[in-house]
């Protein structure tokens, strides 16, 4: 079992937990393209986890924009959960976020994924109020 930087050539093995993960909505921004660009702009910042065959049973893609930092795509296999594997994730992720000198760091749960929204209030994320998502296609 071992935590490692994510590269391109996890892209199918993410992409397969992703869709096995409740709650968790893919797009066309969660293409092999528009992921690989993602790792390659933020080098290092994105994890897995690795059980022991060897497979990808955990992922957080972790990046910033010089002043804020953000996670998505936290997931962990169903048979990993409740081990610590998520929060070690979102853990190193912070520490690589803080060693880039960025001191906070967003994310976003889909409102109803109430499994999400209990998972990051249980390890001390915030839920914000008074904030509303703006987004339009390019």
């Amino acid at each position: 079992m071992k935590y490692r930087a994510m590269v391109a050539d996890d892209y199918e093995e993410a992409y397969l937990l992703w869709g096995n993960t409740t709650g968790m909505n893919l797009s066309q921004a969660d293409s092999r393209e528009e992921i690989v660009r993602y790792l390659e702009r933020n080098p290092g910042l994105s994890l897995v986890y690795e059980n022991e065959a060897g497979k990808i049973a955990g992922t957080a893609m972790c990046g910033h924009d010089g002043r804020r930092g953000y996670m998505y795509h936290v997931a962990v296999s169903g048979e990993c959960r409740g081990a610590g594997v998520g929060r070690e994730l979102v853990s190193r992720c912070l520490g690589r976020l803080r060693e880039a000198g960025i001191v906070k760091c967003h994310l976003m749960v889909i409102e109803g994924n109430e499994l999400g929204r209990s998972f990051w209030s249980g390890i001390g994320w915030q839920e914000r109020d008074g904030i509303v998502l703006f987004s339009q296609d390019t």
